[in-house]
């Protein structure tokens, strides 16, 4: 008939409910990530620790994907699932990127600076605390909103396994905590962003459906 449109079609302009306080959440994590970003890649890069290095990229995705939310909050569900599978691809190259670090660590045999390992550390983890329980009401929304909170969910765990790294560091002087750690951290990203591709791409899915 003319003039109705298919249940298929794409909608880029109809915009859905957004959760009340949810844009000022992603604002204020989006600034914080921002920020820890340009502080852990300093600090990773001096301190020679894989770990921070791989986290400072963690803050630097995670930036991102939270700028992509905000870019597309508000959108059909058919907007933000596919912005979930971006942010999903986003989470993917970052952790195969910390893994090349660390392989790149371990084959030099490079020992990191424990003493600011566990600081920055310190200081990461209460910021991505504040992060997650921002985002913690809103993961069950679409997958767009769900991804948003698996990136905190993934640097709080990250950020607890830095500063176990920065203990095993100064106690056993070696650098393998640091390796191990930063190697957890890549197989979370990548988990994380299999998860968020995953159920966006169910969403598509069901919105194929007429």
């Amino acid at each position: 008939m003319m003039g109705r449109k298919c249940c298929c079609e794409p909608d880029f302009s109809t915009k859905k409910a957004i959760p009340e306080g949810y844009k000022k959440a992603l604002w204020v994590v989006f600034i914080l990530n921002s920020l820890m970003f340009l502080a852990e890649i300093a600090t990773g890069f001096f301190s020679k620790s894989a770990s921070l290095q791989g986290d400072a990229l963690d803050f630097l995705g995670d930036a991102l994907n939270y700028a992509i939310s905000l870019l597309v909050i508000g959108y059909s569900l058919r907007v933000t699932a596919w912005a979930a599978i971006l942010k999903g691809a986003t989470m993917g190259l970052l952790g195969a990127w910390v893994l090349a670090i660390t392989l790149w660590h371990i084959a030099h045999a490079i020992v990191p600076e424990a003493t600011t390992m566990g600081i920055v550390g310190s200081v990461a983890l209460l910021v991505n605390v504040v992060s997650f329980l921002l985002l913690w009401r809103f993961r069950s929304e679409d997958a767009n909103m769900h991804s948003a909170w698996i990136c905190s969910r993934n640097d709080v765990i990250g950020n607890c396994a830095v500063l176990l790294a920065a203990f095993g560091v100064f106690h056993w002087v070696k650098g393998w905590p640091d390796y191990s750690v930063a190697f957890i951290m890549a197989l979370l990203a990548l988990q994380g962003a299999w998860v968020s591709i995953r159920m966006a791409l169910k969403e598509l899915r069901s919105l194929s459906v007429c």
